[in-house]
């Protein structure tokens, strides 16, 4: 699961970091697009001294060089984090965008309230955290069995603070 609890030693602080799924790790990423590069090479061979060589190699160099780019958006936009802090008084979250501020929700413990939205939120399984007049989204990225199984988790942890 692309999410992590942590303690402090102390047990006082409970620390949920949440971070978009990566099917491919870079390494797998080298793998696959060398495998891809050759492939794509592998017919231009046949025309090499051809006049036709010149006619597909801009196609394939175009075809490899936007997939070399999808390939480094997707991981530039995986380095998202969400961290959410749970305290005996406070519970904070921080939401650290790939572009842009990073966003800030922070409410008293005891008042804080986990909820989940089974429709009608942008995603299905909508988790968001309600206190201080404001309510806050929590992962948004993670799939909808992942936000699931941490809604539960979510709300226990809450319950075992405001203790």
């Amino acid at each position: 699961m692309p999410y992590h609890w942590t303690e402090t030693q102390d047990s006082q602080t409970l620390t949920l970091t949440l971070w978009p799924y990566r099917s491919l790790p870079i390494r797998g990423f080298v793998g696959v697009f060398g495998g891809i590069f050759i492939l794509a090479m592998l017919p231009l061979f046949g025309l090499i001294g051809t006049s036709l060589l010149w006619g597909m190699l801009p196609f394939v160099l175009i075809t490899l060089t936007g997939l070399y780019f999808a390939f480094m958006h997707t991981y530039q936009t995986g380095d998202a984090r969400e961290v959410l802090v749970i305290g005996s008084e406070e519970t904070t979250l921080r939401h650290t965008p790939h572009k842009g501020p990073a966003l800030d929700w922070s409410c008293n413990t005891y008042w804080t309230r986990a909820h989940i939205y089974p429709r009608g939120g942008p995603v299905p399984h909508y988790i968001t955290l309600k206190g201080n007049g404001r309510e806050a989204e929590l992962g948004r990225f993670l799939s909808e069995d992942e936000r699931k199984a941490l809604i539960g988790e979510l709300s226990d942890a809450l319950k075992a603070a405001q203790r």
